[in-house]
């Protein structure tokens, strides 16, 4: 299992917000709490940068992929504009989640609300070739829609 360091960048002023931590013990994801200072009003189709307050250090060989939460998607139209974002194992500055309204209205997001999670997964390095031809397979070249509706 890898061990995730948290560091809050500003431990004094950000105590109140929760790090990421799992909701349930069957939880895959992490919820991640938004260290704005005032209420932020995020606009139909308007894209923001939300801070967390916290940076990390994720062991070599994993990554963490930010995504949005269901709820918030389905309920508001509130989703991520990477979605999933990638947060590498060699970053250590805050994490930011970049937060896209897809909804009909403006949507508010408050001090420690939960606006995204993160899962930690394995990452593996292939090795690459050059090759002067593919295997062919029963889909080949069938592109976008190619199996079916």
């Amino acid at each position: 299992m890898p061990l995730v360091k948290f560091l809050r960048l500003k431990p004094d002023a950000d105590s109140d917000i929760p790090l990421p931590r799992y909701m349930t013990s069957r939880s895959a994801g992490m919820d991640i709490c938004a260290a704005v200072e005032k209420e932020v009003i995020i606009e139909h189709g308007e894209i923001l940068l939300i801070p967390t307050g916290f940076a990390m250090a994720i062991p070599e060989g994993f990554e963490a992929q930010i995504r949005p939460r269901s709820g918030l998607a389905v309920k508001y139209g509130i989703g991520l504009i990477n979605s999933p974002g990638t947060i590498d194992s060699d970053y250590r500055g805050e994490v930011m989640i970049p937060v896209i309204n897809l909804g009909k209205r403006s949507y508010a997001i408050h001090r420690g609300d939960r606006i995204a999670q993160m899962i930690i997964n394995r990452v593996y390095h292939a090795e690459l070739e050059v090759t002067e031809q593919l295997d062919e397979t029963d889909r080949n070249t069938g592109g976008f829609g190619h199996t079916g509706k």
